[in-house]
């Protein structure tokens, strides 16, 4: 697990700092910590444009200072990862797909062109 950022492509996007999980272990561990805070998931494929954009379009719309954590999964390189998440949270897989978490359920789950960050800070 470690903490990254997409930087400014293109001049477009702001870099937020995901938490990439690349292991059960530490989605399990990110899934306890929603007990804590809310925890966004965010499931993303580096193969897709439409994950590209969606991806791009949320960090530019997110608020820094949104009390909510931010977890990353990379698809190709950690399907295991994404499958566990979605048999944790009972949320049937998507590409790309964001699932918010408190108390270790999903409150709030949106997948493709309705991923809005918007919606997410309403719910938070």
């Amino acid at each position: 697990m470690g903490l990254f950022n997409f930087g400014n492509k293109g001049g477009q996007t702001k870099s937020l700092n995901w938490t990439e999980l690349s292991t059960v272990n530490e989605l399990e561990k990110a899934l306890a910590r929603s007990s804590e805070t809310p925890c966004l998931f965010f499931k993303h494929s580096t193969r897709c444009s439409i994950s590209s954009m969606a991806l791009s379009r949320f960090e530019s719309d997110w608020k820094e200072d949104a009390n909510c954590e931010l977890y990353f999964i990379d698809l190709i390189a950690n399907r295991e990862v994404s499958n566990k998440l979605s048999e944790l949270t009972g949320v049937q897989h998507q590409s790309p797909q964001t699932i918010l978490v408190e108390n270790g359920e999903s409150i709030l789950d949106a997948s493709h062109s309705g991923i809005s960050a918007e919606e997410l800070m309403k719910k938070l």
